[in-house]
């Protein structure tokens, strides 16, 4: 069991996590530095490398957050489903609602996947196993299942499942406020429409 110590620490690690998605929200990776984040944070730069290494450290920290954030979002209301086609459902509209309260979370994320390479020089979005492979992984075992049970009918579950988080990654794009009625809309159609898919 973790003493307090440990708790204390781990509180600061999310604080500065916390303040890394503010200032990629509003300065984007290329012009995020450790000094504006403790400020941000109203920390020290050496109270961050204190507990990250460098920023690469520190972004992959934010990256495991931010998809682990997003994970527990969408999955916890999707285990309450007792339909495949209830589940499906709900991680469509789950994801976009997402992306509708939380979108300086999705912000702060595209900008890690997109500019922050491996060892290798590899865009991380092109990195064969990334920390939001687990929501599709859960999206593809959803459809994969509804095809056992004859919910649904046969189709590529691989294909299907990048149309869908193709949908929901798209709802970014439309510019709304945190309770707009156009995300609800949408989310309605793009349900619509991948029922019709898979029936």
């Amino acid at each position: 069991m973790k003493n307090k110590q440990y708790y204390i620490a781990d509180a600061r690690k999310e604080q500065i996590i916390k303040a890394a998605i503010e200032v990629l929200r509003d300065y984007g990776y290329i012009n995020t530095s450790l000094s504006k984040i403790a400020s941000n944070a109203k920390t020290s730069t050496g109270l961050i490398s204190y507990h990250f290494s460098g920023k690469e450290d520190l972004m992959n920290h934010t990256l495991l957050y931010l998809a682990e954030q997003e994970k527990a979002f969408i999955k916890e209301k999707v285990e309450i489903e007792q339909t495949y086609t209830g589940k499906l459902m709900t991680f469509i509209e789950e994801g976009i609602a997402y992306r509708g309260t939380k979108r300086e979370n999705t912000t702060a994320l595209i900008e890690i996947v997109f500019n922050v390479r491996t060892p290798n020089n590899v865009p991380y979005f092109r990195v064969e196993m990334n920390p939001e492979e687990e929501l599709n992984v859960l999206l593809e075992e959803i459809l994969g299942k509804g095809q056992k049970s004859k919910e649904f009918s046969d189709f590529d579950c691989k294909v299907v499942a990048m149309i869908i988080r193709g949908a929901i990654s798209l709802s970014m794009s439309l510019p709304l406020d945190e309770n707009d009625a156009r995300l609800e809309d949408y989310s309605e159609k793009v349900k619509k429409n991948i029922l019709k898919m898979i029936k």
